[in-house]
């Protein structure tokens, strides 16, 4: 019995020093356009996020892990003044890692610019 509880510590132990480890890219997108935007995406490997509405001046933070390799890119649609008629602007960004983890910004800017400030460990 003694032993049995021994090796159920080790295991445990070993489990725990070799654990599994989450890697996360923390994202904010930054909305500097100076006005509202809708259909916000962003696509990453694998996967995408967004959201409906981002008014001017707000963020959006979004939590994600990246599964294979691929460029950041970013889609939305804005209202073009006076007309009231809409543009969709699409923004290439970097290249992410699976694996990679870290702080992601993705300040969008007026007339479809956008920078990407990217903080990920090397891949």
């Amino acid at each position: 019995m003694k032993r049995r509880l021994l090796v159920l510590l080790f295991v445990c132990a070993v489990r725990t020093v070799c654990g599994c480890h989450s890697y996360r890219v923390d994202a904010v997108v930054e909305n500097r356009t100076g006005a509202a935007i809708e259909l916000l995406e962003v696509d990453y490997p694998s996967a995408s996020f967004g959201v409906d509405k981002l008014a001017s001046s707000a963020d959006y933070r979004y939590g994600f892990q990246v599964r294979g390799s691929g460029p950041i890119k970013v889609q939305y649609t804005e209202s073009v003044q006076p007309s009231a008629s809409q543009r969709m602007r699409q923004i290439s960004g970097p290249t992410v890692f699976e694996r990679q983890e870290g702080r992601l910004e993705i300040v969008l800017l007026p007339d479809g610019k956008a920078e990407f400030h990217a903080e990920l460990s090397p891949r």
